[in-house]
C-alpha cells in the first residue's frame, strides 16, 4: 500500500508507562493461519487475527485465488478453503503492499500450482530482493521472472506436478523455509528443508495441526524438516497468541523509562521467538512471566515489566534467528544501558523493509547516541540510564519497526524526537499509538 501523505509524530518524552495492554495477534501465525485454512477442505475459524495491512494483503490474495474469507461481527475470521491443489488463477496481479512475508510464502504456494501469478508491492517491498526464495522454487520447476536484482514486480509460473527437493538453507530464514514447505504441499513425494540454524517453527506446528504429514529430525549439526506432499488438510479453530515482536516495543519502553510498570497480556513465547526477552534479561531487565499456559499449541504468558537499570552485553549471535525483527528495538535498549553493547550476527537486517542496520545507525546517531556500524549489526555505547540527547527528525524509510523503535527511544530523550512518517506502522500494529496514549496517559490535547 502506498503512503502518499507522510504522517509525522513528535514523541512525548519522560512519561512513565503504567497499566496493562494486549498486543495484536502474532503476525507470523496470522499469515500462516489464513494460508493453511485456505488450503483446507471445510470451514476454519480464526480468533485473535492481526488485522494489520500485511495480514489483510494475505487475506486478499487468498480470496483472489478462490478461498472464501470473511470477518464476522464477533471478530472471528471464517475461512472456507479450496483444498491443496485447488487454487485458481487470480484475475489480476496480487498487491502485497509492504508485506515480505506474504510475498515469499505465497510465491511458494503458487510455485506448485498450475497458475501464473504476478506479485507487486509498494516502494519499500519492491526494493527487497527475492532471490533466496526464487532459487529453491526454481529447483522445484517453477518459472519465475523477476525485475532486475530479483525484485518485485515478479511473475511466478507454477508447475504441477512440481519436483520434490532437499534444500539446505544458506542463511537462517523462516520465510524461505516456509516457502519451500508451502510449495511441497502440492508436490508428490517428500520435500525436505535442512536448517543449519533453527528458525521460528510456526509453519511446522501449524501444518501438523492441519493434518499434514510432517516430521522434524534434530541432529547436532542441523534440523531436517520432511513434508509428505498432497495431504488433505482439515479445517481448524485457531486462536492467535499476541505477537512477541509487537510486545518487544513495550518491553523495552518500560525497561528504559523510569517509573514504568506494565503488564503485557497474552504474549506468545514460542522458543524460536524469545531472543529479545533473553537478551533483555541478560542486560538486567525486570521481566516476569505470569500465568504461563498453552494456547493453540503455542506457549503463552502475561509479562510484567518494570523499569530496571540495564547493563551492556555482547549479544550472542545464536540469538539472531529468534529475534531478527526485534534488533531495532534492542539497539534502542542498548542506547540506555551502562557500557558498550555489541549486537551482531544479523546480516538479514540489511534486506528487511529498509536496511535496518544503516537506518537505525543513522537514527540513533542523529539523536546523539555513540555507535559503531558493522556489516552484521551495531556496537552501541549507552547513557547509563539517563536520557539520550534526542532533538532530531528521524527518517523511518517506510519501515514500521524503525518508526516504532524510535518512538520508544523518544520516550526517554532530553529533546523531542520526531518521526518523519508513522503511516507504515499500520502494516503490523494499527493500535500502537492508541496503546501508547493509554500507557502514558496522554491525550490529543496534551500531545498537541
Amino acid at each position: 500500500m502506498a503512503h502518499t501523505a507522510p504522517q509525522p509524530f513528535a514523541v512525548p518524552a519522560e512519561r512513565a508507562l503504567t497499566g496493562a495492554l494486549t498486543v495484536p495477534g502474532d503476525k507470523s501465525i496470522s499469515h500462516r493461519a489464513l494460508m493453511f485454512a485456505s488450503l483446507a477442505v471445510g470451514e476454519s475459524r480464526i480468533s485473535g487475527l492481526l488485522e494489520g495491512e500485511d495480514v489483510l494483503a494475505t487475506a486478499a490474495a487468498m480470496r483472489a485465488m478462490g478461498a472464501h474469507i470473511e470477518r464476522g461481527a464477533d471478530d472471528i475470521w471464517r475461512v472456507n478453503g479450496v483444498g491443496v491443489g485447488g487454487l485458481r488463477q487470480p484475475d489480476t496481479a496480487l498487491e502485497m503492499g509492504n508485506s515480505g512475508t506474504s510475498t515469499r510464502l505465497l510465491m511458494g504456494l503458487v510455485a506448485s500450482h498450475p497458475i501464473t501469478v504476478t506479485f507487486t508491492g509498494d516502494a519499500s517491498l519492491s526494493g527487497r530482493p527475492m532471490g533466496r526464495v526464487i532459487e529453491p522454487l526454481s529447483q522445484m520447476g517453477a518459472d519465475i521472472t523477476a525485475s532486475p536484482g530479483g525484485r518485485l514486480p515478479l511473475m511466478v509460473r507454477g508447475i504441477c506436478p512440481a519436483v520434490p527437493i532437499t534444500y539446505t538453507l544458506p542463511v537462517a530464514s523462516a520465510q524461505v523455509k516456509s516457502a519451500v514447505l508451502l510449495a511441497g504441499l502440492n508436490t508428490p513425494g517428500i520435500t525436505r528443508v535442512v536448517e543449519p540454524v533453527a528458525t521460528r517453527d510456526h509453519s511446522e506446528r501449524m501444518l501438523r495441526g492441519f493434518g499434514a504429514d510432517l516430521t522434524v529430525e534434530e541432529t547436532s549439526e542441523c534440523r531436517v524438516i520432511s513434508l509428505v506432499g498432497e495431504p488433505e488438510l482439515k479445517p481448524q479453530d485457531i486462536t492467535v497468541p499476541g505477537d512477541p515482536s509487537s510486545a518487544g516495543f513495550w518491553l523495552v519502553a518500560a525497561s528504559i523509562v523510569p517509573g514504568s510498570d506494565i503488564v503485557v497480556r497474552n504474549v506468545g513465547l514460542n522458543p524460536t521467538r524469545i531472543g529479545l526477552i533473553t537478551a533483555l534479561r541478560m542486560m538486567g531487565a525486570d521481566i516476569a512471566e505470569l500465568d504461563p499456559r498453552t494456547v493453540g499449541g503455542e506457549p503463552v504468558a502475561d509479562l510484567r515489566v518494570r523499569h530496571a537499570a540495564l547493563t551492556a552485553i555482547d549479544v550472542p549471535a545464536n540469538l539472531a534467528p529468534s529475534m531478527i525483527d526485534e534488533y531495532p528495538v534492542l539497539f534502542v535498549a542498548a542506547a540506555f544501558a551502562t557500557g558498550r553493547t555489541t549486537a551482531r550476527g544479523a546480516h538479514e537486517l540489511r534486506v528487511k523493509e529498509s536496511d535496518r542496520i544503516a537506518t537505525m545507525a543513522a537514527a540513533l546517531g542523529a539523536c546523539g547516541v555513540a555507535y559503531e556500524e558493522h556489516e552484521d549489526g551495531l556496537a552501541i555505547t549507552g547513557t547509563g540510564g539517563g536520557p539520550i540527547p534526542g532533538g532530531a527528525t528521524i527518517a523511518s524509510k517506510l519501515d514500521h519497526r524503525i518508526a516504532m523503535s524510535m518512538v520508544v527511544a523518544g520516550l526517554h530523550a532530553a529533546a523531542t524526537i520526531t518521526i518523519d512518517d508513522i503511516a507504515p506502522v499500520a502494516t503490523s500494529y494499527p493500535a500502537f499509538f492508541q496503546t501508547l496514549a493509554s500507557l502514558t496517559q496522554i491525550t490529543e490535547e496534551t500531545h498537541a
